[in-house]
């Protein structure tokens, strides 16, 4: 159904001195495991640190279990652990997942899916270790606590900026209360993904699909009072690593509930991303569709593989045309994103797998740098086309 196979030939006639992209899944994920044995060892006398990003002299910069980007090490290593079981890498994934545990209970931020379900979600789907269990539902009950009915949304941040912000990155973690729902035949878990989701959908985007960054509720109504950005050039810009967000989101709510709206949304973001003027090339955005100064600007390779990642499990659920259009974006990316373009060289920059990535230009926070989110979604995306051709 997937056409890997129609993909690999046709690459093959096109560019016939190219390496196969099978090749260049393999390469990468042997590199990516080279590069990410090397991170962990650095910080094994570390046990409250984890991996985040880079300074300007490439040297690593870590943060603590809290952080919102600290179960996504832990789930590269289960990846790759996945792609070449070893005991090295298993004790490893064990030791990083752990450092994290306490965050199950955290009630203060919507980021507890991101931080519960990378690590410990994907050491249960890996192992069938039923020690994660009681974790992953700790952290849905957590993560229930920030819906609130009379918004029928998630809280995303407790600001003083916002009544109510919701940001469209809150998709991402509908996965765990999704997953979580079917686990423990807890619907109400469902119930607010379902909720969240449609209420999104129905706020957060354009005419033309693309979306806001945060979308701020009236608590007491659920009335919409502003849409603004926090993260993109400008309250109606189309921040990059965001759109991603929203693609993978709706496939994702697609793949657990089957409701063709949420379908019809990942693909109608799909077409405003792939349609659009200012994506590169190599299929790698910039850090804002609506950046100054394109193309003198940043890309952003985070962005890049939340979309790639998306577009090769969005290919499953569609006709062969649009299967055959997704794949053929995602291998570019795949190929951009594993060539000296946007890789690291070995043993170098903190040993992050990826680098030009784009954190919060507003802020001028981590810009240009490696971030580790960029490695979780390029490596899971590695995975997701691997298992494409190897069926």
């Amino acid at each position: 159904m997937l056409l890997a196979s129609v993909l690999l030939i046709h690459s093959a006639k096109a560019k016939p001195l190219q390496k196969s992209l099978k090749e260049v899944i393999n390469t990468a994920l042997e590199f990516s495991t080279k590069q990410s044995l090397l991170m962990a060892k650095s910080l094994e006398n570390k046990p409250a640190e984890l991996p985040r990003t880079t300074n300007t002299f490439g040297n690593l910069i870590t943060c603590k279990p809290n952080n919102w980007v600290s179960g996504f090490f832990p789930g590269v290593l289960w990846y790759l652990y996945e792609n070449k079981p070893s005991e090295e890498l298993k004790t490893l994934a064990v030791n990083y997942t752990h450092r994290i545990e306490n965050q199950q209970f955290t009630t203060s931020t919507h980021d507890v899916g991101f931080i519960i379900f990378c690590s410990f979600g994907n050491q249960y789907r890996i192992l069938n270790d039923t020690s994660c269990l009681p974790v992953i539902l700790n952290a849905s009950i957590s993560l229930s606590t920030r819906y609130n009915p009379s918004v029928g949304l998630i809280r995303s941040w407790n600001s003083v900026k916002w009544k109510y912000p919701v940001i469209i990155d809150n998709m991402m973690n509908l996965e765990m209360l999704m997953w979580a729902s079917q686990q423990y035949n807890q619907p109400e878990f469902a119930q607010i993904a379902i909720s969240h989701a449609k209420k999104t959908a129905l706020n957060h985007f354009r005419p033309d699909n693309s979306c806001y960054h945060v979308v701020n509720y009236n608590p007491e109504t659920g009335n919409v009072d502003s849409k603004t950005t926090h993260q993109g050039y400008a309250n109606e810009s189309s921040w990059a690593r965001g759109q991603g967000w929203a693609l993978y989101g709706y496939t994702m709510m697609y793949r657990f509930t089957k409701d063709s709206t949420f379908l019809n949304k990942a693909c109608a973001v799909a077409t405003y991303l792939l349609n659009h003027p200012r994506l590169p090339e190599d299929k790698i955005p910039y850090w804002d569709f609506d950046a100054p100064n394109i193309p003198d600007t940043y890309r952003d390779a985070s962005a890049g593989a939340v979309i790639c990642s998306a577009l090769i499990e969005l290919s499953g659920y569609v006709d062969k045309n649009k299967s055959r259009k997704y794949l053929a974006v995602a291998e570019k990316q795949i190929r951009a994103l594993s060539s000296p373009a946007y890789s690291n060289a070995a043993d170098n920059n903190g040993n992050f797998i990826l680098k030009h990535s784009v954190g919060a230009m507003p802020q001028n926070s981590e810009i240009d740098v490696p971030l580790s989110y960029a490695d979780y979604y390029y490596v899971e995306a590695l995975m997701r086309f691997r298992t494409i051709i190897n069926n």
